[in-house]
């Protein structure tokens, strides 16, 4: 393998150039604000954990972690997620913190990929927990503020979908009961939205027309409350059941928060991380084919460090947002120019720091000659606002 050049960089990692990196702050700062206002508090947590922590509990598969060892032989990671972090932290530092504790970040966040696959491994996510209500109050808080947060990132034409896996769960073993390989392949394509291949693999099942019936009916319970009823129609399981009642009221509360026109009801869904156990969502913008919010209820997460309380959350893709959507735009504001010649200097360093101290950015540049001040003038005029001390 031949050495990278010195200006090559790994795959899947990018520079952010000044108006990037003032976008992404921009995007960050309002999205923070937006869930300080709903009592959600900014918590940081090390980029670098223990595999055998975080690293198995954020159920990121081994071969996108990042693993590296210490000085002492230790496997660690960098941190592929945000969830698991937060829940170490809420089961050890934050033990004796009464519940439920809100809690928001923003972290840059890694998972390997194939260099051929155009993804990056190096992303940032803007998100928040809640944990130790397993209400549907709480869900539906949850989805209600993801909705805020993305207006506050500036996505202004966007769709929830919520899925439950729990419904999905209970109709699979209703319907392909002691075949946890046949389960596992249906869930499969459900995951990879293949419903052509998930079709095919129901066909191939030896299970009753009736219950073939039951397992092509999910693919049309997508849409809104109205899902519902249809749902409880396809399954009888009793774990299907309660999922819907379950989903029914948080529609119910997102109806009374206002935002249930952002909000559909999709039960193919099935999230991409085992932990999850309930509730589960993604947000799709119009300008974009894929997500740039998602979350769930993951109630067993937390109890692998030994703090047994549910919680939910969620996380914008703060990088798809910034790539894909004309939302938030900032201004480049033009410094102030403060130059001098050595006559001039006092006066023009007193004046940077005045224009500085009230908010002003400035920039400060000593020339030898009356005739450099001039020339150099001209060239800096479209760049800065100049303001010349000669002494």
């Amino acid at each position: 393998m031949s050495k990278p050049k010195g200006f090559e960089k790994p795959a899947g990692v990018r520079d952010y150039l000044p108006y990037a990196v003032e976008r992404l702050r921009a995007i960050e700062r309002s999205v923070l604000d937006c869930m300080k206002g709903w009592g959600y508090r900014q918590i940081m947590t090390p980029t670098m954990e223990y595999y055998d922590t975080v690293g198995v509990a954020s159920s990121t598969s081994d071969q996108k972690l990042f693993k590296l060892l210490n000085n002492r032989g230790t496997t660690m990671v960098l941190r592929s997620d945000m969830t698991s972090p937060i829940a170490r932290v809420v089961s050890s530092l934050l033990k004796e913190e009464p519940l439920p504790i809100r809690l928001s970040y923003h972290a840059n966040v890694y998972r390997a990929i194939e260099e051929e696959a155009g993804r990056e491994s190096e992303f940032f996510q803007t998100g928040v927990e809640l944990v130790g209500d397993d209400s549907p109050e709480a869900d539906a808080e949850v989805v209600a503020l993801a909705v805020a947060s993305l207006r506050a990132a500036g996505v202004s034409t966007f769709k929830i979908a919520l899925g439950h896996v729990g419904f999905l769960n209970g109709l699979l073993e209703e319907a392909v009961p002691g075949a946890e390989e046949a389960r596992e392949l249906l869930k499969q394509g459900l995951l990879r939205r293949d419903y052509v291949g998930y079709r095919e693999t129901v066909s191939r099942l030896d299970v009753s027309a009736e219950q073939k019936e039951e397992l092509q009916g999910i693919l049309r319970l997508r849409g809104g409350r109205e899902v519902c009823s249809e749902a409880k129609q396809l399954s009888s399981s009793k774990l299907a059941q309660d999922s819907i009642d379950h989903l029914c009221r948080v529609w119910d509360a997102l109806e009374d928060y206002g935002v249930a026109e952002h909000v559909l009801i999709d039960l193919t869904m099935i999230g991409d991380f085992s932990y999850y156990t309930g509730l589960i969502f993604e947000g799709y913008a119009a300008e974009l084919g894929f997500p740039v919010c998602s979350g769930g209820r993951y109630d067993n997460l937390l109890q692998q460090f030994g703090r047994p309380v549910p919680a939910t959350g969620f996380a914008l893709k703060t990088n798809r947002i910034l790539d894909g959507v004309d939302g938030i735009q900032t201004e480049r504001e033009l410094p102030v120019l403060v130059q001098y010649t050595a006559e001039g200097r006092k006066a023009a360093l007193q004046e940077a720091s005045r224009l500085r101290s009230s908010g002003g950015i400035v920039v400060t540049r000593h020339v030898h000659t009356q005739d450099d001040l001039v020339a150099l003038t001209e060239a800096a005029g479209k760049y800065a606002d100049v303001i010349s001390f000669t002494g």
